[in-house]
């Protein structure tokens, strides 16, 4: 018999969507995301993302660096209601500098959008993510961008998505014409022509024209030659192209294809529209106690984010925690898988990129800011009822090392607190040495930027100057066994051994050559790219 509880969490999960967007910069995910929000109602007027205008700033983009460079740093999370769904939107950062953070971010997603540009197709950080994705079957849907400008052939596009990601495409919608001819597209799925009206910049939601495809009025619409080829195409994509078969999408082995610019807000609301309808409610997830449904009475959740001064005012720090099952209640106390202890969970937030509400209940699927008082680490498990602990979420190996000096002796205890806060939230993963006369941190990073963030951060957040010394090295591995593996290999060369914030053993070698060296003259010594997680299950280097 089914309990009110269940029922409850039944229609709240039936409405809810989450979904990452994932893209290499440049590609206009920011200003998707913006349009999107435009959409769902939650903003009227969609901001610019560029880095030199000075009009309103981009919604999703809430740090002051990234408003200067038009780019988006960190991860941030904003949610909407449109029709009948309620949207968790994880916004995550362009830059490759911070594909950590993507990381983490798509361990909380359900969905997967890919964002491509229509000029350029597959691009590097594009590959490098859908690889993450692919890891964790995530359904991918995919929106080539930019269809207003100079553009790849439509079925080149496709073309490579099949051969170079082994993904069957189905295309949604198909655009007519490209560039300065771009006119609009064609739902496949209603079987009828949007034709669009340009507007201004796109601030404002798109008008267009429907139209059968048959209709005597498309001769004064459209142009002769777009129309034959529009149909040519059509007929084309029905003999030879694929079924959309909803089974493989939710497999993450098909993508459904729509095309349009967010910019102009060509074809957004048709793309929101579809991708509701065929996207992933949340689902069952890995934990120590099996695979948990979203309706399991008893709430869980995790930490995928912690975000230190969202408001400088406050100086707040807020965990990120996607809820996996059961309802959320203000102020209930859950147990801290890690350490075992009681939290009570007091001020949830609904976030909505630096703008928060207060909330009092939240379902699986939404993701909730709780004002973190140094309890959360990355990866934590919040239960209720029977002990579990979720998967982990690993950290990387950086390619970029360096120490963060500190020149002001009397900026001591600021310079600690900001290194030990920007650890935490995972801006930065952080070593020392094991040489105790050299106290400072050793920033360990997938990209400069990552180093420039830091010093920016430190200098706004904490008020503390700081310098940069780069060290030699490209590599880190951390050693399986840990510290007593390490002993019994004995003195190693071409290579340096510090410890991570968890004190475990990582050697640092200037090259892929040393570590293979390293490797080939120490069999027993087994050397991962993956730290170990400390929180949830091992996650093991696939």
């Amino acid at each position: 018999m089914t309990t009110e509880l269940e029922t409850e969490l039944l229609t709240a999960v039936e409405r809810r969507r989450n979904f990452a967007i994932i893209s290499h910069p440049d590609a206009g995910k920011t200003t998707l995301t913006e349009k999107l929000l435009l959409y769902g109602g939650a903003i009227h007027e969609a901001g610019s993302v560029k880095a030199r205008r000075a009009q309103r700033h981009a919604t999703s983009d809430w740090m002051a660096m990234e408003q200067q460079r038009g780019i988006s740093i960190t991860s941030t999370v904003l949610q909407f209601e449109y029709k009948k769904y309620h949207i968790n939107l994880l916004d995550t950062p362009g830059h490759q500098d911070f594909s950590e953070d993507t990381y983490r971010t798509l361990a909380a997603a359900d969905n997967a959008v890919m964002l491509e540009d229509a000029a350029k197709g597959l691009e590097p950080q594009t590959r490098k993510l859908f690889e993450v994705c692919k890891l964790r079957s995530l359904p991918i849907f995919t929106f080539f961008n930019k269809l207003d400008r100079p553009s790849r052939e439509p079925l080149d596009l496709l073309d490579e998505i099949e051969k170079e990601l082994g993904l069957q495409t189905y295309p949604v919608n198909w655009p007519i014409g490209t560039g300065d001819r771009f006119k609009g597209v064609f739902d496949r799925r209603a079987r009828k022509i949007h034709l669009f009206e340009r507007a201004k910049h796109g601030s404002r939601a798109a008008v267009d024209t429907v139209i059968e495809l048959g209709d005597p009025r498309i001769e004064d619409l459209l142009e002769q030659d777009l129309y034959y080829q529009l149909k040519e195409e059509l007929e084309l994509l029905d003999e030879l192209g694929t079924e959309l078969d909803l089974d493989s999408v939710r497999a993450g082995k098909m993508t459904p294809v729509f095309f349009g610019s967010a910019m102009s807000n060509f074809g957004v609301e048709l793309f929101l529209d579809a991708f509701l309808d065929y996207a992933m409610k949340p689902i069952a997830r890995k934990s120590t106690a099996g695979d948990l449904p979203p309706t399991y009475e008893d709430f869980t959740g995790f930490v995928f984010k912690l975000q230190a001064n969202m408001d400088p005012r406050h100086r707040d720090r807020v965990a990120f925690i996607r809820v996996c099952t059961g309802k959320f209640e203000k102020d209930m106390n859950v147990t801290h898988a890690r350490s075992g202890k009681t939290v009570r969970l007091s001020r949830p937030q609904k976030l909505f990129a630096q703008d928060r509400e207060s909330i009092e209940v939240a379902y699986p699927g939404d993701v909730i800011g709780l004002n973190n008082p140094g309890v959360f680490a990355i990866g934590d498990t919040i239960y209720t009822g029977q002990k579990l602990e979720y998967e982990g979420i690993p950290c990387f190996s950086p390619e970029l090392f360096a120490f963060l000096r500190n020149p002001n002796p009397s900026k001591f205890k600021q310079f600690r607190k900001g290194v030990s806060e920007l650890q935490e939230e995972g801006a930065v993963q952080i070593m020392y040495s094991v040489d105790e006369s050299k106290r400072e941190p050793i920033l360990a990073a997938v990209g400069q930027l990552q180093f420039e963030v830091v010093q920016f951060r430190m200098q706004s957040e904490y008020n503390v100057e700081t310098t940069i010394d780069m060290l030699p090295y490209s590599v880190a591995r951390w050693v399986d066994g840990g510290w007593d593996a390490l002993e019994k290999v004995g003195r190693l060369f071409n290579t340096v051994t510090v410890k991570d914030t968890w004190g475990r053993p990582v050697l640092l070698f200037r090259n892929e050559w040393n570590c293979r060296q390293v490797e080939g003259e120490h069999p027993v010594l087994k050397l991962n790219a993956i730290a170990p997680v400390v929180s949830g299950l091992a996650v093991s280097e696939e």
